[in-house]
């Protein structure tokens, strides 16, 4: 038996034992790669990254002084909350929904966070 066989073997057993959040969370690093975004799991504080991944939460956070929308990204490997400072709502901002997000890492509640990201919406799948 080939290395590729055994390669291909090995995949498709993999693929009948792993559960659907592990079947996804893969799926996401392999578009996330293919746009060329940098995984979560790899970036750090004070990085400037393009992240890719679907929003899995978004929550209005009213504060007294600046109200905050928060959305955390999910690639596959980690999470990044993307917030928005002054946002009540953002049109096509919510869960389940496809974007990517670049901004400049920074580290809050020991959580990867982006303030105010550029993002690009793409389209619903």
């Amino acid at each position: 038996m080939s290395t590729d066989e055994r390669t291909g073997l090995r995949r498709f057993f993999k693929q009948l034992t792993a559960t659907d959040s592990e079947l996804d969370a893969e799926h996401l690093q392999r578009e996330s790669a293919k746009c060329g975004a940098k995984p979560a799991g790899e970036c750090s504080r004070g990085q400037v990254v393009s992240v890719s991944g679907r929003l899995r939460t978004v929550a209005y956070t009213p504060r007294t002084n600046l109200p905050t929308l928060e959305a955390d990204l999910y690639d596959g490997s980690d999470v990044v909350t993307l917030v928005f400072l002054g946002r009540r709502s953002i049109a096509g901002i919510e869960p389940g929904r496809q974007l990517m997000a670049r901004g400049r890492i920074a580290i809050r509640d020991d959580r990867k966070v982006i303030y105010n990201p550029y993002y690009e919406l793409e389209a619903p799948r």
